[in-house]
């Protein structure tokens, strides 16, 4: 069972384009018209469509955390740093 990934508005776009041409499911948060919006907007919006959120927003992930000790579900978020991995070692990763 594959996993529908949600890209947060950081994701380079190269990213979303290069797991496409892999067939993984991508939407993006500018498809879906959520840039601008707050992290926890989109774990909710990730959520609701069953997606897991990848972000390079270390932000993001005191959101998640915040989620998980006031019991808020949430389908998942996977983060990478910006400066430690290249596009391509985090489409194979992804």
């Amino acid at each position: 069972m594959s996993v529908g990934l949600y890209l947060d508005e950081h994701v380079p776009r190269a990213i979303a384009l290069a797991l496409r041409l892999r067939g993984v499911d991508v939407l993006t948060a500018q498809e879906d018209e959520s840039r601008g919006k707050s992290d926890r907007e989109v774990l909710d919006r990730a959520t609701q469509l069953g997606r897991v959120v990848f972000t390079q927003d270390e932000d993001f992930l005191r959101e998640a955390s915040r989620c998980q000790r006031e019991g808020v579900p949430f389908s998942g978020v996977l983060y990478a740093h910006q400066l430690e991995c290249t596009i391509g070692q985090l489409v194979m990763d992804l």
